[in-house]
């Protein structure tokens, strides 16, 4: 978990910090406006609902997509849509993972190969036009 989470504190560090210089500035380079879009979905993928926490398999899968910027392409209103089909997705066709992330308390290579797949497949109703 902390492997995978470590790039979160500074995300949204730069995320908070480049928010606050962005609203006196009318245009952004493209770096600025990829970690502003990354800051937005990753405080997205922190959201959950009181009294229902998430399993930490579940956890180190959204946060593994966020930080690997598989989110970039994908709406921020439509993030935790995503999230919840991700989830799903992952359940019914690769259940190895959560599984594999469950008992070994790491994200294998294999693992990390097919948990990829079930993004790219999850996330293609997802993406913008």
């Amino acid at each position: 978990m902390k492997k995978i989470a470590a790039p979160i504190r500074t995300e949204l560090a730069q995320y908070r910090e480049l928010a606050a210089f962005a609203q006196f500035g009318s245009e952004l380079d493209k770096d600025t406006a990829e970690t502003l879009a990354q800051g937005e979905r990753v405080q997205e993928i922190l959201k959950q609902p009181q009294y229902k926490p998430m399993p930490v398999e579940d956890q180190i899968m959204i946060i593994y997509a966020a930080t690997q910027k598989y989110l970039l392409d994908i709406p921020t209103e439509k993030v935790l849509e995503f999230e919840s089909a991700l989830f799903e997705h992952v359940k019914t066709k690769y259940p190895e993972v959560p599984q594999s992330i469950r008992e070994k308390k790491v994200l294998e290579e294999d693992m990390e190969k097919k948990l990829i797949q079930a993004i790219e497949e999850a996330k293609k109703p997802f993406v913008l036009a």
